[in-house]
């Protein structure tokens, strides 16, 4: 069945419930708010026209920098390089500090794939968690039980909330952990080095020793091998020595 026929069976049963996008793309993408997320979930796998049986991903998603350009630059210069001209992006040392530090509106999202083997389709969910502070949606695990894992996953790594989990813990980082690792503005050296104390005989915690910079990438700008004027050249003046 195609995207179009599938986005407005969703249109015209959920009205302004939902949004869709992505209207002739390969997956359609319907965004709902917060507040219909279990009701138009719970339709979405039970209802015949939809049948989406399976939840086959779901993961968080933080808009924080959303759209800006870390890799911005002046200048070339005549050694082939680029450079991060004024380190703004989120997850740098300062962040906080900075005028970009502000209030994000529906900075974190919660993204979800479902699929139909019934009617053999696909379809794509997005919410947006109210709070920034405190982000917190349904959780989807009594509608898909798939869905476990993929939220404890999605709590640890970005501190999303989901209300109804029945075992909400940590699924990746070690006991203790503190922060949320894929959030934007966590710090790209994290905040302590973990090792192991031959004396003390157990792991130890210790304040980072890294020292914070923008890295380099290296950027090649003219490269002889790929001139087809020099390959040309060459190769006549070969022809003509070998005659």
């Amino acid at each position: 069945m195609s995207g179009n026929k599938l986005s407005q069976q969703l249109e015209e049963r959920f009205g302004d419930q939902l949004k869709v996008s992505g209207r002739g793309a390969t997956v359609l993408c319907a965004e709902i708010a917060v507040e219909h997320w279990l009701e138009v979930a719970r339709v979405l796998r039970d209802e015949e026209e939809f049948s989406f049986e399976q939840l086959t991903d779901l993961c968080g998603v933080d808009y924080l920098g959303y759209g800006q350009d870390e890799w911005e630059t002046r200048d070339a210069t005549t050694e082939g390089f680029s450079r991060g001209v004024d380190a703004l992006g989120p997850g740098r040392f300062r962040w906080k500090e900075l005028p970009e530090a502000q209030h994000v509106e529906n900075r974190f999202a919660v993204v979800v794939h479902l699929i139909s083997i019934r009617h053999n389709r696909r379809l794509r969910l997005k919410t947006f968690a109210g709070d920034e502070g405190m982000p917190i949606v349904p959780s989807l695990v009594d509608i898909w039980n798939s869905a476990n894992w993929y939220e404890r996953e999605a709590f640890d790594l970005l501190g999303i909330v989901f209300e109804g989990h029945p075992d909400l813990r940590r699924i990746l980082t070690d006991y203790g952990f503190t922060g949320h690792p894929f959030r934007k503005d966590f710090p790209l050296i994290g905040n302590v080095t973990v090792r192991y104390d031959e004396a003390q005989r157990r792991v130890v915690y210790e304040p980072v020793e890294i020292e914070p910079r923008v890295l380099v990438p290296r950027v090649i700008r003219d490269d002889s091998r790929y001139k087809t004027d020099d390959i040309d050249l060459a190769a006549g003046q070969a022809e003509e020595g070998a005659g």
